[in-house]
């Protein structure tokens, strides 16, 4: 179910005076979280100055032989995120990159661009033109999707939340949906065509939606400490606000898949690996500095942008990932900041499949229902823009690409 928000100034008016009374010193308690960020954020910096990664990584072969370790685990749910290496062959992904380099080209996509719906997901933030695709059924996405590696690592993922609190089974961490979204393609040489400091997942409804706030309880009630970003209690209970690009599923990790080779200065992903930050947006907003109608910018039915005049110790933590190969995956958790470099330095594409991990819950089944037919018929999925390229596009995947697995993933037996 979509939130919808007829006055928002008043909306936002009325949600700080709320959260105010409900957490009287939230100047005090936005004061410790201020010292806590600041002092990760410098370990970061410090350890990325050092050379380090700072970004966790995990082999597939150590999830597929249950040998990640408990401190690597830790470390994930520290950094909210991972790369997660060699989940598919680098022969085969080499091949699916030139598969769907046939597709697209075969297709004459490049003309179809000039038409597209314009989604304004990313209209405010200052860099805001990723070369995305609006491809979601190619082959190799469809064969991606349902690999049993990437299903496999995926429930690995699932399962670093808390699945059951407050009295209830939120998912089932066993099976995931899936979640068809587009592809990155991107040549070398290209400028300012990056993506500034944002998460997705609902901007202003974090503050204002009554689901939204009980999963931020423990930081609106001041006591943040206690706010456990893999808790699931309420998340799959939230309602967004509806536009084009803004993800109405739950998703335990965003991700994607390396097709080419790329890493830092190649225009690739950057994050904040800060998985509480979450805590540190959500009371920046009700400082006595922001204008009672303003949540630091935030914009419905877009991403939630992060900006230096406010949330400027963030910045120091902002990291580009290490080095990917084909096959390579990186996930991050839903509510961790991420942007993309600007400029693309590298020799060769940059090329990405945006695949996330979600798991198996009422909301993600409701938008299986909504997204079958756009797989059939070979159209644009509901959370995106509708310009249903792929209608007609020879060489689309097809019932017949897919498994017993792909199809269960897909909601044929809903």
């Amino acid at each position: 179910m979509a939130l919808k928000i007829d006055d928002l100034p008043a909306a936002i008016r009325l949600a700080k005076q709320e959260l105010r009374e409900r957490l009287p010193n939230y100047r005090e308690v936005f004061a410790e979280v201020d010292e806590a960020i600041r002092a990760e954020a410098s370990r970061i910096a410090a350890q990325r100055s050092r050379g380090e990664n700072v970004i966790p990584e995990i082999q597939f072969s150590d999830i597929a032989e249950q040998r990640v370790s408990a401190e690597q685990i830790e470390l994930v749910k520290t950094r909210g995120a991972c790369v997660i290496r060699n989940v598919f062959d680098r022969a085969l992904v080499e091949g699916w990159d030139r598969d769907i380099a046939d597709y697209v080209e075969r297709n004459d996509l490049d003309t179809r661009l000039k038409t597209r719906a314009e989604d304004k997901y990313f209209g405010q933030l200052v860099s805001s033109k990723p070369q995305i695709y609006g491809v979601y059924w190619s082959k190799p996405q469809v064969l991606a999707r349902q690999a049993p590696s990437l299903t496999a690592a995926r429930v690995f993922l699932n399962h670093l939340w808390r699945n059951e609190s407050e009295g209830r089974v939120h998912f089932d961490p066993e099976h995931v949906p899936v979640y068809a979204d587009r592809l990155r393609r991107r040549p070398p040489g290209s400028e300012s065509l990056g993506l500034s400091a944002h998460c997705d997942g609902g901007s202003v409804e974090r503050w204002i939606e009554g689901n939204f706030r009980k999963v931020y309880r423990h930081v609106f009630d001041g006591n943040w400490r206690r706010y456990d970003p893999f808790d699931a209690a309420f998340r799959p209970d939230v309602e967004e606000i509806a536009s084009p690009a803004v993800c109405s599923m739950f998703r335990t990790f965003q991700g994607w898949t390396a097709l080419t080779p790329q890493g830092p200065g190649d225009g690739t992903l950057q994050l904040v690996p800060i998985a509480n930050s979450m805590a540190y947006i959500l009371l920046r907003a009700l400082q006595d500095d922001v204008a009672d109608d303003d949540l630091c910018g935030a914009m419905p039915g877009r991403a939630l942008s992060i900006k230096p005049e406010f949330h400027a110790p963030l910045f120091d933590a902002l990291s580009s990932i290490p080095h990917m190969q084909a096959g390579d995956t990186v996930f991050w958790h839903s509510d961790v900041i991420h942007a993309v470099e600007d400029a693309h330095r590298g020799a060769g594409y940059s090329n990405v499949m945006y695949i996330p991990s979600a798991p198996a819950c009422a909301k993600n089944d409701e938008y299986l229902k909504r997204q079958l037919p756009s797989f059939l018929e070979g159209k644009s999925p509901p959370d995106f823009p509708t310009d249903h390229f792929e209608v007609d596009f020879v060489g689309r995947a097809t019932v017949n690409d897919l498994t017993p697995l792909g199809k269960a993933q897909l909601g044929f037996d809903l």
